[in-house]
């Protein structure tokens, strides 16, 4: 993949640049500034950008992956920060950010994320990352919940209602109940209580954080 590398940490940066040509990537560029970044993917029209959740002053990564993913939808943006707040998480899946990883994940989980991305897919911890929807693509596993379907898992589990969930998402009740109907029918299970006992006891949300 071409690659745009965005942290303002010259030094981070060069060493990941490094690494991930030595696994195949090609570093088109790198930025220690969100406007530079930015820049550069006008530039270079790169396949995706690995974009640094923290930056001194504004905008910072999530501000700047909301621009990218509107002004260049062709380039994903994997986000590497040094924490996993699950907010920020959300957040990041919300904007349509192909994955999110801890910036202390080795260079081959993250060149392995690369790849999953350049085969259309996203990635958000350890686990194997879910293909997004395309034609011709085969069945998803039974448990393999779209971004918004984890939120929603999310939320059932922290105690909020429809109200709630439909506010702070910013979607109708309709779309809201779609997101649920789905949720439920992929777990297996036929009710909100169900389906939030069984991501407790199973640990389905923990899986995807790093």
């Amino acid at each position: 993949m071409r690659l745009i590398l965005c942290d303002d940490n010259r030094i981070l940066c060069e060493a990941l640049g490094v690494a991930l040509e030595a696994h195949g990537h090609q570093i088109a560029a790198t930025a220690t500034t969100v406007a530079l970044g930015i820049a550069e993917i006008e530039r270079h029209r790169p396949d995706a950008c690995l974009l640094d959740l923290r930056f001194s002053g504004e905008p910072d990564g999530l501000d700047a992956a909301r621009i990218i993913r509107q002004r260049f939808p062709e380039t994903a943006v994997l986000m590497l920060s040094g924490v996993a707040d699950r907010s920020v998480v959300a957040e990041a899946a919300r904007i349509g950010v192909a994955g999110f990883l801890r910036k202390d994940r080795s260079i081959e989980h993250i060149a392995k994320a690369l790849d999953v991305i350049a085969a259309g897919g996203e990635i958000y911890g350890p686990v194997k990352a879910r293909p997004v929807r395309s034609e011709g693509t085969s069945r998803r596993p039974e448990r393999d919940l779209t971004s918004r379907e984890q939120e929603v898992l999310r939320r059932i589990v922290a105690g909020q209602g429809t109200g709630q969930m439909s506010r702070e998402m910013n979607v109708a009740t309709s779309t809201l109940r779609t997101y649920i109907k789905n949720m439920l029918a992929k777990l297996g299970v036929h009710s909100r209580l169900e389906a939030a006992a069984l991501a407790t006891r199973e640990n389905l949300l923990g899986e995807r954080i790093v």
